[in-house]
């Protein structure tokens, strides 16, 4: 590749095995695309992809799939697999989707956590402070990995896998949106909010904040596109 991916060697998801090549792959373009590595209209080179990585054709041709279901890339007949444009429409189909499913999934687990579970949420947002000054993509990775925490202590864990398949433009979107309309001690500081209501059984509490975190970004959208119109598409 003419770009240089951080490659991905470890699963994305709490609590899974370790990472197929196909996985491996489609979550180090991913990512890659997220982070603006490639950016819209870059032109994905399968047999460059494979050498870089390590792999035969097959996991590469196995994850430009998965990328293309989940809105990153377009094929092109007769001219390659392109970087997609950043669909409006897309992120705020997946917001309202996300939304729906993470209130459900809030309310279970304020049914349902344990001391354990809010002692292993407050350490992860423990570590979200520690990487205040680290990479973005870190930082995004570990907010993840409390949502996927709050999932699991709901027992709805694969609640959170399906929305890990539909945010993909979403997190390009996150990535934009970071620091200016997502200030990182803003994050921090809702998530112990959340924490707080879950440990004082605050389900509508709880509820409410989790609501307002998610839609954090919602008001920022028209301006992030007015201002990076390059990797929008005209809607």
């Amino acid at each position: 590749m003419t770009i240089e991916l951080e490659l991905v060697n470890q699963p994305v998801i709490a609590g899974t095995r370790q990472l197929s090549m196909s996985q491996r792959v489609y979550d180090t373009v991913r990512n890659a695309i997220v982070q603006l590595q490639l950016r819209p209209g870059h032109l994905l080179s399968e047999a460059e992809l494979a050498r870089y990585m390590g792999v035969s054709r097959q996991p590469v041709r196995e994850a430009f799939i998965k990328l293309a279901e989940a809105g990153l890339v377009e094929v092109r007949p007769q001219r390659g697999t392109f970087v997609k444009l950043i669909s409006i429409r897309e992120v705020q189909n997946s917001r309202f989707i996300r939304e729906a499913i993470e209130l459900a999934v809030i309310r279970k687990a304020a049914e349902r956590i344990k001391p354990s579970g809010i002692a292993e949420l407050r350490e992860l947002v423990a570590e979200q402070r520690v990487a205040l000054a680290g990479k973005l993509i870190d930082f995004m990775r570990l907010d993840d990995d409390f949502h996927c925490a709050i999932a699991a202590h709901g027992g709805v864990e694969h609640a959170w896998r399906h929305i890990v398949s539909l945010k993909a433009q979403l997190d390009r979107v996150r990535f934009l949106g970071f620091p200016q309309a997502t200030p990182r001690p803003q994050v921090i500081a809702q998530h112990t909010a959340v924490v707080d209501a879950l440990e004082r059984n605050d389900v509508d509490g709880a509820v409410s904040m989790m609501r307002l975190h998610l839609n954090e970004l919602a008001p920022s959208l028209p301006k992030l596109a007015e201002e990076h119109a390059d990797l929008f598409a005209d809607e």
